[in-house]
């Protein structure tokens, strides 16, 4: 096989949950439950790297929570 019948060309979208993690999903599939679109789409590259861009702390949002409470 050459490497242009490997190269994925599927488009994926940028999901977030409620515990404000990340993921990317094939554009074709319906969204899992629990999960929302972003708004942001392209090749899987560009999915991961916004996805890098953005997810900066990579904790959950409830730990978050707790960790500021506990700090005050």
């Amino acid at each position: 096989m050459s490497r242009e019948q490997n190269e994925d060309t599927t488009i994926y979208r940028v999901v977030v949950n409620h515990e404000e993690q990340y993921s990317i999903w094939p554009d074709y599939l319906p969204i899992p439950l629990g999960w929302k679109d972003t708004g942001k789409n392209g090749l899987k590259d560009e999915c991961l790297a916004y996805v890098k861009e953005v997810w900066t702390d990579m904790r959950p949002l409830s730990l978050r929570k707790k960790m500021e409470a506990s700090a005050h």
